[in-house]
């Protein structure tokens, strides 16, 4: 069972001091994407770094400004381009002169008009510098890490703050659900490697950008690892029993699901078939898509 960290005290709007060198400000939209909200990071004092500003929402932008009367935004720093993270740094970038970092997608999906598995792409997001290789950024007292995380998306990056050995988790690691991969911009083979990557880094603390820190770090990861494991276990245990496809599975290991998930759970399912045909579990009848028919190998 994963350990879901849930509970959070907060008031949209209102900045909270969350450690020495972090605050934070949560955007008023919750859904079930965002849980409570988007939360909007600050690092440091006087020169400070703005991790994912959010949505587009004057009055988020306010509140963050209000948050920090009298100091300057040298960085604004995004970890991926989905609506809930990064449109609201092209107006922030406006009010402060702060460039943003972060890393372009090489191919923005394309809505497809299918079920809607995330808040939405910024597909306008482009950085003025990229951090796609990884780097650091620095301030007064203050130096964070870019590490390319690809899975949830292809440009994924978390972001290590040294001097209180915590991580800025994105959507990479939440502590209240686990993260959607939606291919072909999601990878779960890649996602199961910037997991693993990350476990091995020890830090002390996750701050997602959606809901509470997760502090047992390592027991956490390796919780969702298990997870991911014992979704694939399903699958080659249900195909032992004969060739099938996706929309064949779903129902099935996806009783316990209101069906109305069923769609969202077959791209997930998607991922997993792919990743397992890469590692040569599964074969499937041509490319590994969301209509082929997939048995072990």
């Amino acid at each position: 069972m994963i350990p879901y960290v849930r509970d959070i005290a907060f008031e949209y709007g209102r900045c909270d001091q969350l450690s020495p060198l972090i605050r934070r400000v949560i955007a008023n939209n919750p859904g079930p994407f965002t849980y409570v909200g988007t939360g909007t990071y600050i690092v440091g004092r006087d020169e400070v770094a703005v991790i994912d500003p959010g949505p587009d929402d004057p009055a988020h932008l306010e509140a963050i400004l209000a948050a920090i009367p009298g100091e300057r935004v040298t960085h604004i720093v995004i970890t991926h381009h989905h609506s809930d993270h990064s449109p609201l740094a092209g107006a922030l970038k406006a009010r402060t002169g702060a460039p943003v970092y972060g890393c372009a997608v090489a191919t923005p999906d394309e809505d497809d008009g299918g079920v809607k598995m995330e808040a939405g792409h910024d597909a306008g997001f482009r950085p003025d510098v990229s951090l796609c290789g990884g780097g650091e950024i620095a301030g007064p007292g203050w130096t964070l890490e870019a590490i390319p995380t690809p899975g949830h998306t292809s440009n994924h990056l978390c972001y290590a703050l040294k001097e209180e050995n915590c991580l800025f988790s994105g959507d990479h690691i939440m502590g209240w659900s686990t993260t959607v991969i939606t291919p072909p911009d999601g990878d779960m083979t890649d996602y199961l490697r910037s997991l693993e990557a990350i476990r091995e880094r020890g830090f002390s603390t996750l701050w997602p950008t959606h809901g509470a820190p997760i502090r047992e770090v390592r027991p956490f990861i390796d919780a969702y690892l298990a997870h991911r494991q014992e979704r694939m276990d399903q699958i080659t245990t249900a195909l032992a029993a004969g060739p099938a496809r996706i929309r064949d599975l779903v129902p099935r290991l996806y009783a316990d699901v209101d069906a109305r998930l069923h769609p969202a759970a077959a791209r997930s399912m998607l991922a997993a078939m792919i990743h397992l045909t890469r590692q040569g579990v599964l074969a499937a009848d041509g490319e590994p898509g969301p209509d082929s028919t997939y048995r072990l190998a």
